[in-house]
């Protein structure tokens, strides 16, 4: 399937592209300098016309300029340069998820990081997002309800008071190595030397 690749950088260097097109067995490269930290996202769309199914970050299939994407997406998010020369990355379902997804370092040294569970197919029926009778996304408890005790905010920010919801069980037991709520740092987080390059595939 074609999908829509998109990149965001809240702190440090901007990636070289936001945004494009990608057809299936299709491969591009985004280039992020990372002389000093720098947090981002890449992501995935689906279903792009004037604007995209899931993922959308208000420009449909177009360079994100920016912008964030709109749950149901599987986030790889990373901070370059962190902690004294190294990188940090991980694979998050805590938004949602869309698409199986792989993070591969070409460090050997270094943990090749997956979500390969099929989300879509047992989303519960209130979680999920349809094109049609097919599930393309599914929306966590927390994008979906905003509740505190599903997001981890407010009173619930501590290990001790947030609890995993529904959906962040479902999400870890389809994909253990990824985040499925706030707290699966110890599971979910990995580390590996700065400078290495990354090999993300989706749908691999």
């Amino acid at each position: 399937m074609t999908i829509w690749p998109a990149a965001f950088t809240g702190e440090g260097s901007q990636p070289s592209t936001t945004g494009f097109e990608l057809a299936s067995q299709a491969s591009n490269t985004i280039d992020v300098p990372s002389p000093a930290k720098t947090s981002g996202r890449i992501w995935a769309r689906t279903y792009c016309t004037a604007t995209c199914l899931t993922g959308e970050c208000g420009q449909g299939g177009g360079p994100c300029s920016g912008a964030t994407g709109v749950p149901p997406a599987t986030l790889v998010e990373f901070t370059l340069n962190d902690n004294g020369g190294l990188d940090t990355y991980d694979i998050s379902n805590v938004d949602g998820s869309n698409l199986r997804v792989t993070l591969a370092p070409d460090n050997s040294a270094c943990v090749t990081t997956s979500c390969l569970g099929d989300i879509n197919a047992d989303c519960p029926a209130d979680l999920a997002r349809k094109s049609g009778s097919e599930t393309v996304g599914c929306l966590s408890d927390c994008a979906a309800l905003n509740r505190p005790e599903d997001c981890c905010t407010g009173a619930f920010n501590t290990t001790q008071t947030c609890q995993p919801s529904r959906s962040a069980n479902y999400f870890k037991e389809k994909c253990p190595q990824a985040y499925g709520y706030a707290f699966h740092d110890q599971s979910s987080t990995f580390t590996c030397a700065t400078g290495t390059n990354y090999q993300i595939t989706f749908c691999p």
